[in-house]
């Protein structure tokens, strides 16, 4: 460890010199490190560019307690600038070898000075967390911070991208901030995300749970929805990053960035991807693969609520948010999970003008005690508030059901989607045929000689008539029936001709979405 600094400099010389060691004392870092796991600077240099991060407040310190703690420079965080592929970005880490990486008041001042020259800049933010919660020897001026840190992700929110990385614990108020950024990766068996720790709640409810169940990667990933991205490690948590910001502009101002038009794949396969059956399965990716450049998709919560798919893809080399439902998961049905997830990435595709591209194949909203007790009414109001809101570029192909409120909600054109698709195979109904002769023909089948027969002939009427896109065509509802191997360029012809869309909204502070 070198030796700390007591005496001042004399001279140009000496103060030059006491630069260099005070400089070299800083860089040190705190103390022992959980094994294999990087220091705050290497995770930094691992993120940016080779060569492109500058640091900032380097010689910060804890303000002194009188209780004679040692006070490393930098306070347990490393703040500062770069550049990921070329493209600025503003970046903290939480050092957990320095007090447990847990927030004080100059660590929070730090970061919050960080957020502030993002927000000036107009560039993305990352913040690499690995800390142990509020310092508690600086009592209310680390809840301050943190309360400071929160308000200017609130003021960041929809203006730059925020990207949270969870690289070890972070607990109680330190995990108020991730929560609130715009997406969260975390690192499997290594990151935990929660407000109280096992044993405290233990202690306090009986209840038993390990950190991994309680809020460990999987669960944050699978379970309860706070995280959007699943890394194998370290290395690959940066690199979903680098991923994300490829898609991402730089703030709500920018077009996000614009690539050499990518590959397209054959079509040719989507004209007998959807069953004749109609209750048969299929996967819903494999008609998005089909229709996006090199059939690459970067799922966003792709391991919570399955039953619906949000991904970014690139369409001609532009950036485009996809909500899909999920034949392969409950029918592809809209229940409280599905309903807010895609409610997110709906408003965050619109903060910062990425178009959307929803591909429909709904039975409906869920039904059921769990979901009315659940709140499925207001949660699953979400989704149809933020397509009614969202002013990007909107997109719609009913690829097989869209029944009831499902195809109110899946980018139809009376929540203001500007082209709407269907395919031949679409059925767009109040309900399906089955259900709908079992309602409206309830007495003609109870009287019936042979009511299977009759229900027969019925359900087939039904389907000739309802169990198709061409009444919603004649009504104007659609605005083209296409064979699906040209998904494609319908879809490019339509995006090209949005690009220079204007939605102008009336004046107000905002909306009130059913929260």
């Amino acid at each position: 460890m070198t030796k700390e600094v007591v005496h001042g400099p004399v001279g140009t010389a000496g103060r030059i010199a006491d630069l260099g060691r005070r400089e070299e004392q800083a860089l040190v870092g705190g103390g022992v490190r959980r094994r294999g796991e990087f220091g705050a600077r290497e995770r930094i240099e691992r993120l940016v560019d080779k060569g492109s991060f500058s640091e900032t407040g380097l010689f910060v310190r804890a303000r002194p307690t009188g209780d004679g703690d040692r006070r490393p420079y930098g306070d347990g965080v490393v703040t500062g600038y770069g550049t990921v592929d070329g493209r600025r970005v503003c970046v903290f880490a939480q050092d957990s070898s320095v007090f447990g990486g847990s927030m004080g008041e100059a660590f929070g001042e730090k970061t919050v000075a960080l957020m502030d020259l993002a927000l000036k800049t107009g560039c993305p933010v990352i913040g690499l967390n690995d800390s142990g919660g509020a310092r508690i020897q600086e009592g209310v001026a680390s809840l301050a911070l943190y309360a400071e840190l929160v308000r200017r992700n609130v003021q960041a929110s929809g203006v730059i991208p925020q990207i949270s990385v969870v690289l070890g614990p972070c607990a109680g108020g330190a995990a108020y901030s991730p929560a609130i950024t715009d997406f969260t990766v975390m690192v499997d068996g290594a990151s935990h995300m929660f407000v109280t720790g096992p044993d405290v709640i233990e202690a306090v409810t009986g209840e038993r749970a390990t950190a991994e169940e309680l809020g460990g990667a999987r669960t944050s990933n699978a379970v309860n929805g706070n995280a959007h991205f699943l890394a194998a490690d370290e290395e690959d948590a940066l690199d979903t990053v680098r991923d994300l910001l490829a898609y991402l502009p730089a703030n709500n101002l920018e077009r996000p960035p614009e690539y050499a038009p990518g590959g397209a794949p054959a079509g040719d396969g989507l004209d007998s991807v959807v069953p004749d059956r109609l209750g048969q399965a299929y996967d819903m990716r494999e008609v998005l693969r089909a229709v996006v450049d090199d059939g690459e998709l970067l799922e966003v919560q792709e391991l919570f609520a399955p039953n619906i798919i949000c991904a970014l893809v690139r369409v001609e080399g532009q950036s485009v948010g996809v909500v899909a439902n999920q034949p392969l998961h409950a029918a592809g049905v809209l229940d409280i999970d599905a309903s807010e997830k895609a409610a997110r990435f709906v408003r965050f595709c619109d903060a910062f003008g990425i178009p959307l591209l929803t591909f429909a194949d709904v039975p409906g909203y869920l039904s059921g005690v769990r979901q009315e007790r659940g709140g499925i009414i207001r949660r699953g109001a979400k989704l149809l508030y933020a397509y009614a809101e969202a002013t990007v570029p909107k997109v719609t192909v009913v690829v097989r059901k869209a029944y009831g409120g499902g195809y109110a909600v899946m980018g139809s054109k009376h929540l203001g989607a500007d082209i709407n698709l269907a395919w031949p195979t679409a059925r767009i109904a109040v309900m399906g045929a089955e259900g709908a002769v079992g309602v409206l023909h309830r007495r003609e089948l109870a009287a019936a000689d042979d009511p299977e027969a009759l229900r027969a002939r019925l359900v087939a009427t039904y389907e000739r008539t309802h169990g198709t896109p061409y009444l919603a065509a004649e009504r104007g509802y659609v605005d083209a029936v296409i064979a699906p191997r040209d998904t494609r360029d319908h879809i490019c012809h339509a995006l090209r001709a949005l690009r220079g869309k204007r939605a102008p909204l009336p004046q107000r502070r905002h909306g009130n979405i059913p929260l």
